[in-house]
């Protein structure tokens, strides 16, 4: 593939505007009947074409109008014309009606307002390549456990992005199975109406029943010969009463036999941090009432369950059934720990979208790309000048800092920001005022780059944008900054606040949004949240993100980031073509100003979604190839590679931040599960008991640990069926037993890690370069791994395969420590080992430190 130019990634944006027309022809054959049509080009010359084959001038333009309805959907001949027939009007050919100017006026005004009647419609569409290979890879699965082990229930899981179309694709997977009864649990109640609407809406489902709490149907009055779809969510399905039962109005899902349960959104400890993060910025009850609403209430009382899930599923969910599917677009976790084989997982990432999207285009000139509408991501770095930097920079990294520079005070008209004049200075540089700061290499070398508001190639991109911001106070005091009679600039934007109570809880703050975009071709638009409507939603003409807070995880930026690549397009444009398509949005933009931390994530999320990947700049490498990302860094933009973006990621990175990572209780796992599995192998207890100082923690400390959790787990389930109280002794011997639980775990932890930093020394001692924890397993030194760790190499990978090291964290560290190496090396002027020997290497890079 070509690599793109700059001038290829700052792609102009389309002009395309959908029109509603009609003509009129003066002969006896066409009196009193109007031509009613649609194009997304210019209305004369589009009738012009049509009626030069047949040499017909005596033609005349009625109408000539913007095919948008107030809600931003596109308004079609078809619709016109439908809306005319039900009214009565003769449509005695093809796009022909009689009627008058007026009744087609009066048509689109309905339409426009939403008072139009649609009747019923059937989606018919076929499954994609890909959603094929998904229902077929995991059916081929399920069926090849049931034959090695009639009882077995097995799990699958889809590494999927939005708008892989999980919903329908789980249907047809179930379809396929031929099951009657199917379960859908999910953290997040809001995703209903996809799961609802895709199974009454296709003709593939029909006759299929739907049930949820929300539904208003009575389980008991269910059709038993046809396939029923319950949709719940884990809080309600997990939730007990004060007694400790199951609630009354669930007993009846825990006598059923499922068919196949399918967990969507699969983040579990997962979904707690991202609730955390998103909504961290809003009010403490604003928050609350927030998650909830996003989450769905009792969060908080199922998470000890989620907590100690196992291999099998029913340790926290007593329903029965015969198999389980997993759908989640970030299950890094699931895929770095070795949740999940090989075998059992099918990945459709965004990666994999813009090339399915690329390879169609190439094989299918000419034809419509079933992928064509999905935009292609590019993300832009700036560094910003140090006169606006300076009172937001420091910390170990001395990176800059974004919630301290868009820190503010007060609520509504008056919020403030904490350092109001850089933020002006920020406002006035991201649209190249005249008076706007500029760094002392940009003054040197005369090269403007591209602002977000004033580069004509990036500026229609940002006709409607979002604006992820730290907190309330922030979104209010950049509402009251952008309307200061001086920025007549931002004057031109409609500023949306979707934050704080009077935003609304959870989706009640996109109707505003909606309202203010309306069609998207004649409004402009500015969104400015700190969480609200970052997730689950679509807004289809948000054609950017400007990042303006610091975010922790990939998986949250990129949830948010993810907003903006909604498709926005019109099918069959000019009414003459069911296979043509009009792209309105084929690139979306992400903009930040924190090039390190950006990069960072951008790094993480590639190598997330490429655990098995044997070196994890190619994952890095596959993801730019389809995001392409340009950085300025004060005196010039330019494209960076995958080694590049790495470099950066890792800037700053010291030694001691690097002995960090590799003292971290990250790396370890200590859970009851990985204990029991060490516990049940001989091979593995041997393991264990030759790490230094292992033999001190005393006799039986792995099986201590596992009865303890199991007594401290007695003695609340006896408090559960006792309306949740302890009697004193009760107290007494549970804070015992908790505090002998906790210093014998930590013990273990302890050992665990002081064994992980002796890794590091192995690596400085060998010419080998270790990208990854697989890469040390398989040294061709074995006698020096076992001198340096203790442990011999069938040891440790032993450990490993039982999950005792966090394969996702250890990853990270062997590669971050692999980056510092090469940088060391190049800092001397050495590229490679090439040469030295292992002490002459360790002594060259503790010299420089």
């Amino acid at each position: 593939m070509r690599k793109p130019t700059i001038d290829d990634i700052l792609t102009p944006k389309p002009d395309v505007r959908p029109r509603i027309y009609a003509y009129s022809i003066a002969d006896e054959a066409h009196e009193g009947l109007l031509k009613v049509g649609q194009t997304t080009r210019d209305v004369k010359q589009r009738i012009a074409e049509q009626l030069k084959t047949a040499a017909i001038a005596n033609y005349t333009i009625e109408l000539d109008e913007p095919g948008e309805a107030d809600d931003g959907s596109i308004i079609t001949d078809h619709a016109v014309r439908d809306a005319l027939k039900r009214k009565g009007f003769a449509n005695p050919q093809l796009e022909w009606m009689r009627c008058s100017l007026a009744d087609v006026k009066t048509v689109l005004a309905e339409l426009r307002s939403g008072q139009q009647f649609t009747g019923t419609h059937h989606e018919d569409f076929p499954p994609r390549k890909e959603q094929l290979e998904a229902v077929e890879q995991t059916y081929a699965y399920y069926h090849s456990r049931w034959q090695q082990d009639a009882n077995a229930v097995p799990r699958f899981l889809w590494n999927a992005k939005m708008r892989f179309g999980k919903t329908f694709t789980s249907y047809q997977l179930a379809k396929k199975l031929g099951a009657k009864r199917v379960l859908v649990l999910t953290f997040k109640p809001a995703v209903e109406d996809a799961w609802q609407t895709d199974l009454e809406s296709h003709v593939d489902f029909d006759g299929w029943q739907y049930l949820s709490r929300n539904s208003g149907r009575d389980p008991s009055q269910i059709d038993g010969d046809k396939p029923v779809v319950y949709f719940g969510s884990f809080q309600d399905l997990l939730g007990r009463d004060k007694a400790g039962n199951i609630k009354a109005r669930n007993e009846w899902l825990h006598t059923i036999n499922w068919d196949l349960v399918v967990f969507d959104e699969y983040h579990f400890g997962a979904w707690r941090e991202t609730a955390k993060e998103l909504f961290e910025g809003e009010d403490a009850s604003i928050a609350k009432e927030a998650a909830k609403t996003e989450y769905a209430n009792g969060l908080d009382d199922v998470n000890e369950d989620l907590g100690v899930m196992s291999e099998s599923e029913t340790d926290f969910l007593p329903i029965t059934t015969r198999a389980y599917l997993y759908l989640s677009g970030t299950p890094f976790k699931a895929l770095a720990t070795g949740e999940f084989i090989e075998e059992q997982i099918f990945n459709w990432t965004y990666t994999d979208e813009q090339r399915a999207k690329e390879q169609f285009a190439a094989k299918h000139p000419g034809r419509r790309n079933p992928y064509g509408a999905l935009p292609q991501m590019r993300l832009l770095t700036y560094q910003m000048p140090p006169e606006i930097t300076h009172i937001a920079s420091g910390g170990e990294l001395d990176e800059f800092d974004l919630n301290e520079f868009f820190a503010a005070n007060g609520t509504g008209v008056l919020a403030q920001f904490k350092h109001k004049d850089e933020v002006q200075k920020w406002l006035n540089v991201i649209r190249n005022s005249p008076d706007a700061p500029r760094s002392f290499d940009s003054i040197k070398t005369g090269v403007v780059p591209p602002w977000p508001y004033s580069d004509t190639r990036l500026l229609p991109h940002l006709q409607h944008s979002f604006w992820f911001l730290p907190n309330v106070a922030a979104c209010h005091a950049m509402a009251n900054l952008l309307e200061e009679k001086h920025n007549t600039f931002w004057h031109d934007y409609q500023v949306i606040v979707a934050a704080g109570a009077s935003a609304g809880i959870g989706l009640d703050a996109l109707p505003p949004v909606r309202d203010k975009v309306g069609s998207g071709f004649d409004t402009k638009t500015i969104t400015l949240s700190c969480g609200k409507l970052t997730t689950g939603v679509t807004v289809k003409q948000w054609s950017s993100i400007l990042m303006l807070r610091n975010l922790q995880s990939p998986e949250t930026y990129f949830q948010a980031a993810f907003r903006v690549q909604s498709p926005w397009s019109i099918k069959n444009p000019n009414g003459d073509n069911p296979n043509e398509e009009e792209i309105i949005k084929p690139v979306c933009f992400v903009f930040d100003f924190a090039p390190t931390r950006a990069l960072r994530q951008l790094s993480e999320y590639g190598i997330g979604l490429s655990p098995g990947e044997a070196n994890p700049e190619n994952a890095v490498k596959e993801l730019v190839s389809f995001l392409p990302v340009l950085a300025y860094d004060g005196a010039k933009m330019m494209q960076i590679d995958a080694g590049g973006i790495l470099d950066i990621a890792m800037a700053g990175t010291s030694a001691t931040l690097l002995a960090r990572k590799w003292e971290s209780a990250m790396l370890v796992n200590v859970d009851n599960d990985t204990l029991r599995r060490v516990l049940e192998n001989p091979e593995a207890m041997a393991a264990v008991e030759r790490i230094e100082g292992w033999r001190a923690l005393g006799d039986n400390i792995i099986e201590t640990i596992i009865n303890k959790s199991a007594k401290i787990k007695e003695i609340k389930d006896k408090a559960k069926a006792n309306d949740g109280e302890l009697t004193p002794k009760e107290k007494k011997e549970l804070t015992a037993e908790e505090k002998e639980f906790k210093s014998k775990r930590k013990l273990v932890q302890e050992k665990l890690i002081k064994f992980a930093t002796r890794i590091p020394a192995f690596m400085y001692l060998t010419d080998f370069r270790e990208n990854k924890l697989q890469d040390v397993i398989t040294k061709l030194e074995p006698d020096l791994f076992h001198a340096v760790t203790g442990l011999t190499v069938a040891d440790f990978h032993l450990l490993v395969r039982l999950r005792v090291f966090n394969t996702e964290r250890m990853n990270e560290a062997v590669f971050a420590f692999r980056r510092y190496e090469d940088a060391s090396l190049r800092y001397t002027g050495i590229e490679s080992h090439e040469g030295l020997t292992h002490y002459g290497l360790y002594d060259t890079v503790v010299a420089k430190e």
